[in-house]
């Protein structure tokens, strides 16, 4: 076997895990989303950078105020999911980079003293942890619902601030009947990889 990964493991992550558009209604945790980012915050970024910020709508409330915003064949599985979370990208990361980066505090100023270079940096960064947010939701047991359908600036503007950029949404849950659409094709390794 050339993976370290049990393969029941693998499929739970990668071969047999979709993007779910139906849920139970059984709840997701406090204690499960703690213990999915308590597993993926050890994915790698650059300069050890934490730029993910994870809102969680849990209100009745607040998901209203959410599905006027999602496109519309996104707004009755995020109006009907268990648990929703708003991925976003907090664009002043660097001001936590001398507590993650203590053997190198001047990364701050050096790299990233300007908004242009911490928005592309935050942007790239956080869609690599929003990544591993997913693979952990799998890990946890459950089905993520990533979706890009929705009108950004309203997100922004309804739950976050200037300073953060919304990058998806994500229904979260146990699968529920007829959850995925059938699995889309893939492409090959030689259709990928070059070796030079």
């Amino acid at each position: 076997m050339t993976l370290a990964l049990d393969p029941a493991a693998q499929d739970l992550l990668f071969r047999e895990a979709r993007t779910a558009n139906t849920f139970t209604d059984e709840p997701v945790t406090e204690e499960q989303v703690q213990a999915i980012y308590d597993l993926v915050k050890y994915g790698p970024t650059a300069f050890n950078q934490t730029p993910l910020r994870v809102v969680l709508v849990r209100s009745a409330e607040a998901r209203e105020r959410l599905v006027k915003h999602m496109a519309e064949g996104n707004a009755a599985k995020t109006a009907t999911a268990p648990l929703v979370a708003i991925l976003a990208a907090d664009n002043e990361f660097h001001e936590e980079l001398p507590q993650l980066l203590p053997h190198f505090p001047q990364a701050k100023d050096m790299f990233f003293s300007e908004r242009p270079v911490r928005e592309q940096s935050a942007a790239m960064n956080a869609a690599l942890q929003a990544a591993y947010f997913i693979i952990g939701i799998r890990a946890a047991g459950l089905a993520a619902g990533p979706m890009t359908g929705l009108d950004f600036a309203g997100v922004q503007k309804e739950f976050l601030d200037d300073d953060h950029t919304p990058l998806m949404v994500v229904n979260i849950g146990k699968p529920g009947e007829d959850a995925w659409f059938p699995r889309s094709p893939r492409l090959a390794y030689d259709d990928v990889v070059t070796t030079v």
